[in-house]
Parts: C-alpha cells; structure tokens; sequence
C-alpha cells in the first residue's frame, strides 16, 4: 500500500545443535561462525521502472522550511479556471470524479452528484451543492508544498499547482480536514486499501514540481509502497505554469 554460552550448554537441545552446526562449519569450508551465511540478510530488490517506489528513491531529501509567509492566496484565487475550458477547477474535479452528475444550466456548476465510494473512507457520500459533505483536497497539501520549495516559485507555477487535477481529489468534507497539511509521515487515510494510490499520487506530485520531502516522509512513503511496489506513478495534469491572466 512497506528482523548464549556454547562452552556450556544450558540443556541437551542446545548441546546437540552445537556439534550440528560444528560439523556443518567442517562441511561447508566454513573456519568460523562468522563465515557463515546470514539468512536474515537479503538484500532489498530494487524497485521496478516507472513505479512510485522507484521515483520516491529520487526524490530530494531535506528539512522542512518555515512556513513564514504562507497564505493560500499566494497560490492564486480558489479554483480558477486554467484550463480556459470556461468551467473553475473545483467544478471540473467535481464532474469527472463524481457519477450520477447535475449541472446547472450553465453547463458548469455541479448541482449534485454521488462520490462511491469516497477514496479517504471507501463510504458512499451524496453530494448537493450548498449542503457539501466532499472537499476537493489537494493531495499534496499548499502549505507543504509552500514549506518544501514552493515559496521560491512564480505566481503562476504556484497558480498551476492549486488547479493541477494530478493533485486533487474529491474526498469526505471531515476526513480532509482532519488530515490539514500533513504529509505522509503524520497522515494517511483510513481506507487502507488506497493508501498505496494516495501515496503514489503525492510522489507523482512532488516529482512533477520538483517539491522535496523530509526524511520521515520518505520513509512512510517508502514503508507503504514496499508494500504494492509495481503500484505505477501517475502522470498527466495540467502544465506547471498556469497562462497569464
């Protein structure tokens, strides 16, 4: 979704497996018990091509910076349209990730729709506008981002990256807001069984923008994909430089 006193023997077991293994050592060529292979040591095999495993061990590692002068508005008014398909970004998530979907009659605005199941919780979740129990969350959140090189970018790479479908997701209003800007390490969702494609979302995520990860996040990202390593890194998104407006 990623281990004894041999001059005396304390009992008869112990003493017979002593002259077993002495008799092995005289077998293998071994001289000493240190020359003996260790089955506990094997080493990890390397992680296949074009899997997030594999892009999550290029991933630069450092510290987290202040989050000295974040304010969402750095990355740009909420859901804009940079896609210049006429429609904001939280609509378009909406339609595409939702089913049984109305729209008003201006053929944007999603009045209504069903999330099944929720990716966060593997519920199903009604939504009708007005009365939302989903968020568009950001799955790589803007203020981690902001603390792991997102500070020094443009205003429209930083427009980019609010409205990259790659980084959103429709999810339950309350499980999102629990999570808040934590990372791998301090987060992941309950429903275990989409941990390894949350996961493989925020790497494709952080590659893509050049975003780095601190160390424990990158040993949670890692501990989940051991698990589900041919899970594949996602690709596609919007380009990370959002059209002047």
């Amino acid at each position: 979704m990623k281990p004894s006193d041999a001059a005396r023997p304390r009992n008869r077991f112990l003493a017979l497996a002593t002259v077993a293994l002495t008799g092995s050592l005289a077998l293998t060529g071994c001289d000493s018990l240190d020359e003996l292979p260790d089955p506990t040591r094997s080493e990890a095999a390397p992680a296949p091509g074009g899997s997030a495993l594999q892009a999550a061990e290029g991933l630069t590692v450092k510290g987290r910076a202040p989050k000295t002068g974040y304010d969402r508005d750095a990355f740009g008014s909420a859901w804009i349209d940079t896609d210049r398909n006429g429609c904001g970004t939280r609509d378009d998530i909406l339609a595409e990730q939702l089913d049984d979907v109305s729209r008003d009659a201006d053929g944007c605005k999603v009045l209504s729709g069903v999330l099944d199941p929720d990716p966060y919780t593997g519920t199903r979740i009604s939504f009708e506008r007005g009365r939302s129990k989903v968020d568009i969350d950001h799955l790589v959140a803007l203020s981690d981002a902001w603390q792991k090189g997102a500070q020094k970018w443009s205003d429209g790479k930083r427009r980019a990256f609010a409205n990259d479908p790659l980084n959103l997701v429709a999810a339950d209003s309350s499980t999102n807001r629990r999570k808040g800007d934590g990372d791998t390490a301090t987060w992941l969702p309950p429903n275990k069984d989409y941990r390894c494609a949350y996961v493989a979302g925020q790497v494709s995520v952080k590659k893509k923008y050049g975003l780095w990860v601190t160390q424990a996040e990158l040993d949670a990202m890692k501990d989940v994909l051991a698990g589900c390593p041919q899970q594949k890194l996602v690709a596609g998104g919007n380009p990370t430089e959002a059209p002047a407006r």
